[in-house]
């Protein structure tokens, strides 16, 4: 089974705050697959919400998300769509 990661800008203006990475955990627990989320180095898994929290990521900041498996692919790319629009925000 390959790997897939996409690495994705937080553009929203509070960055990866509770309520963002609450809807972050929503749609990862409703993937088929376990999602990693990563910055600079600190990874956690996408189902963490304090994880995720402790990531400190903030607006401008890049988080890779990856996940291998079937179903994979589909996986990332719900979460990155989800930052990509700003978590629903500003």
């Amino acid at each position: 089974m390959s790997e897939t990661s996409r690495t994705v800008l937080i553009s929203n203006r509070r960055g990866l705050h509770a309520r963002a990475s609450a809807k972050l955990v929503t749609l990862a627990s409703a993937q088929p697959v376990p999602l990693v989320v990563e910055k600079n180095g600190s990874k956690v898994t996408a189902t963490s919400i304090m994880g995720l929290m402790m990531l400190g990521a903030a607006m401008g900041d890049s988080i890779t998300i990856s996940a291998e498996g079937a179903g994979a692919e589909d996986a990332v790319q719900a979460l990155v769509t989800l930052v990509e629009d700003r978590f629903g925000e500003d």
